[in-house]
């Protein structure tokens, strides 16, 4: 027998989630980080309900479409996802009563699937050669044939997605580096984390470098990072946000999973370790500082990171 929970009990259970999403800690990198006149921090991103960055963009754009009537009882939520936004939006919809359909690339991390699935998301599998941009081809595609039983959140073109971080990650970053922060550096994706992390910073202290990531080929293990030249540009990518761009490779993520597992006792997702290898390579090449970055998740949903550290 299905269940139909009043729109307005559906409201106040989501927004009641709000308390579970951001506030997350810093940690420090004590041990790889070989420059003593340089402070290196990480955001535990997977330390909020969903496990992940995802949940700051996945509970703004959701909230924002309760608000305007655009998510009902009988019109759930669509949207493209390489798993942790989509995970994000199962485990709030699952509390509140929403129903939720992504679209996924089929090579998306087994236990990404598996999550989604025991969370009653309707999956629709994507060509894993496409990555995102067919996911976002196909939630599209049914968007616009499905008007009345669907909204589509579109997380690359939304800006409630950006907007999570330029309200939330940049200020906590501000206050808990007690306004020291000099770098911030991170890999792009969606580019919400980057663009509004950077938009704010900016605004909080002009001096602040701002140092975005991107894998260095189209063909790369970083799941949900964009190679830009080869991808579909999200349009709410400003390319006028960062002062410097650069590339990290598969190879560099991989060893640095293995590096700070063993140096940090940190379990990292390839994407954290990527961003861990940028701020790395950044901290050899300034004289002082204090570097942030984003550990977007951990391990725990990638299989092959544990199968590569011969966990």
């Amino acid at each position: 027998m299905n269940l139909t929970i009043p729109t307005s009990t559906m409201q106040q259970r989501f927004i009641e989630l709000e308390h579970y999403v951001g506030n997350t800690p810093l940690y420090k990198i004590r041990n790889l980080n070989k420059n003593p006149k340089v402070a290196i921090y990480a955001k535990l991103e997977w330390m909020q309900l969903g496990g992940s960055v995802k949940a700051r963009p996945a509970y703004n754009i959701m909230r924002d479409a309760i608000r305007n009537g655009e998510i009902t009882q009988e019109r759930g939520l669509l949207d493209a996802s390489s798993g942790n936004t989509g995970i994000a939006y199962a485990v709030f919809a699952a509390v509140s009563g929403i129903p939720v359909t992504l679209c996924l690339p089929d090579n998306a991390s087994k236990e990404r699937k598996t999550i989604l699935k025991n969370l009653g998301v309707n999956v629709i599998p994507t060509s894993p050669f496409e990555s995102t941009d067919g996911a976002q081809a196909m939630a599209k595609e049914l968007s616009i044939a499905h008007p009345d039983k669907y909204f589509y959140a579109d997380q690359y073109a939304n800006d409630a997605n950006w907007k999570a971080h330029y309200e939330g990650t940049a200020e906590e970053i501000w206050r808990q580096t007690y306004q020291q922060v000099t770098h911030f550096i991170s890999g792009l994706g969606t580019t919400g984390t980057f663009t509004g992390t950077g938009r704010k910073l900016r605004e909080l202290n002009a001096d602040i470098q701002l140092i975005s990531l991107q894998p260095d080929s189209a063909l790369h293990g970083m799941e949900g990072w964009k190679h830009l030249d080869t991808a579909k540009v999200p349009s709410i990518y400003d390319d006028s946000v960062a002062h410097e761009n650069r590339t990290v490779t598969t190879e560099e993520a991989y060893q640095t999973i293995v590096d700070a597992a063993v140096h940090e006792q940190l379990l990292l997702s390839p994407s954290s370790a990527a961003n861990l290898a940028g701020a790395l390579k950044l901290a050899n090449e300034i004289e002082e500082g204090t570097i942030v970055t984003i550990f977007a998740d951990d391990a725990s949903k990638y299989s092959e990171v544990l199968k590569h550290l011969n966990l």
